[in-house]
């Protein structure tokens, strides 16, 4: 029998990695977890978790304006950029530091290393230049933004990697792409009070979201102030002697900014892996193809989290390392459940969402029931603020199960959570209607649409 260094070794330390690599070193199994740059992965070091602090902190001025609705006095105020990011590099490293904990305490061996695959049990560690091997290993390096290299001038701009450490607050920014990064970094940077534009390629922002959330949050952006190009794209970036940035588009028009960010999509993280030395199966965008269990072609060699392309959201790949270690470590098969996954972007406001768009509904059911409430939430009464609320829910007509659900406002992703566990529970309409409201809330809607705005029947619309 081979006998190998460890039991498992674990490319990566973003949120899958790491909690394979601590749930199989809690059993007792010898595990090692590499990772070249910080514990936490994209969420923790420079994705979600610095991103929602910058959300909060970009809330303060409506916050303050708010405030005198309600008899408050707000005196003057101002926002200071590297306090801010001093607090959230502080909170990082906090987490950073469980992370590491976890790990150490579970009895993983933790390697601040870049790993590569030399062969399909050998892994080489770049700093020490040695060499290690495993019965069993989990690549689980996550996702890289997208350079766009083709673009003329691309080296002049950054990435939402770059937007946590910007030295100095941008007086303009112009931001290039139309999915939840870019337009979460548009309502960021402009509640920061940044001047912001962002252009995007397609008819509408936020593609593959419902329709109604994806309008509904254009018109409040721009009812901010923010300024939303479409179907136009960049394709130059200059710079002058004095540091200004000058965009050209497609349609001609010039735009300068301070800083541009080019939100335009993340890359699977596969690159110089070494993934062709141990015969690993990646597609045409460099993802490793997993099956079912999240093993890849190479049995002993599994993937995990965005370097899959799979599914690009956090908790999908902490359930995908559960599910590992459930298949590999305790004999008991599990594949991990990818359908009715809620999500939320934290724009402002906010959109909550799970199951199909409306779009997608129609097109899979004869007859589907829409209910639909746009109000103005209570809150905006005495400050005033002409912002609006939408909540949608989706119904088969045939068994009248829900089949999506969505919201935009306040909050919206707390809700869409709780939506989550009842639409993966099966509920339908008419569990929805015997639900007693919370009075009063937002949320209360939710259960008190009895009928429905709309219908559609074969592609066509029938009102009532």
């Amino acid at each position: 029998m081979t006998s190998y260094d460890y039991d498992l070794f674990v490319i990566g330390g973003g949120s899958g990695g790491v909690r394979s690599g601590r749930l199989a070193a809690s059993m007792g199994k010898k595990v090692a977890i590499a990772e070249e740059y910080r514990f936490g992965g994209t969420c923790v070091i420079r994705g979600c978790v610095p991103k929602k602090l910058f959300v909060y902190a970009s809330q303060y001025h409506e916050h303050f304006e708010d405030a005198a609705g309600y008899g408050w006095t707000v005196g003057d105020c101002s926002f200071n950029w590297k306090a801010l990011i001093e607090a959230k590099d502080k909170e990082i490293a906090r987490l950073e530091g469980l992370y590491r904990r976890g790990l150490e305490n579970a009895g993983a061996e933790i390697l601040d290393t870049r790993a590569e695959l030399l062969d399909a049990h050998t892994i080489r560690l770049v700093r020490t230049d040695t060499t290690v091997t495993a019965e069993r290993i989990v690549i689980a390096t996550g996702g890289t933004a997208n350079p766009h290299a083709s673009l003329p001038g691309h080296e002049f701009c950054i990435t939402s990697n770059e937007a946590f450490h910007l030295e100095e607050l941008p007086k303009s920014i112009l931001i290039a792409g139309g999915g939840y990064i870019a337009v979460e970094f548009a309502n960021i940077f402009h509640g920061l009070g940044v001047d912001t534009t962002l252009i995007y390629r397609g008819q509408e922002i936020l593609s593959r979201f419902d329709r109604d959330m994806r309008e509904g949050l254009h018109k409040a952006m721009v009812d901010k102030g923010i300024r939303i190009m479409l179907t136009d794209v960049i394709e130059e970036v200059t710079k002058s002697p004095a540091g200004g940035l000058t965009a050209r588009t497609k349609t001609g028009a010039s735009i300068s900014a301070d800083q541009i960010m080019l939100a335009l999509g993340r890359d699977p993280n596969t690159k110089g892996l070494g993934l062709e030395k141990a015969g690993v199966e990646v597609n045409g965008r460099g993802a490793i193809v997993v099956d079912a269990y999240s093993r890849t072609n190479v049995p002993h060699i599994f993937a995990l989290g965005d370097v899959t392309d799979r599914v690009q959201l956090t908790p999908v790949a902490i359930h995908e390392a559960m599910c590992f270690i459930e298949t590999e470590f305790k004999n008991n098969p599990t594949a991990p459940d990818h359908n009715l996954i809620a999500t939320a972007v934290f724009s402002q406001p906010e959109i909550g969402t799970v199951g199909l768009s409306e779009e997608e509904a129609c097109k899979r059911f004869d007859e589907i029931e829409v209910y639909r409430a746009e109000f103005r939430p209570m809150k905006a009464t005495l400050s005033g603020r002409a912002e609006k609320m939408i909540m949608k829910l989706l119904v088969n007509a045939e068994d009248r199960k829900v089949v999506g659900a969505h919201i935009l406002g306040h909050d919206a992703g707390e809700m869409a959570q709780l939506l989550g566990i009842s639409l993966k529970a099966g509920v339908t309409k008419d569990d929805l209607d015997r639900t007693m409201a919370v009075h009063p809330t937002a949320a209360e809607e939710l259960v008190t649409m009895y009928k429905p705005s709309y219908r559609v029947k074969g592609g066509e619309r029938v009102d009532g």
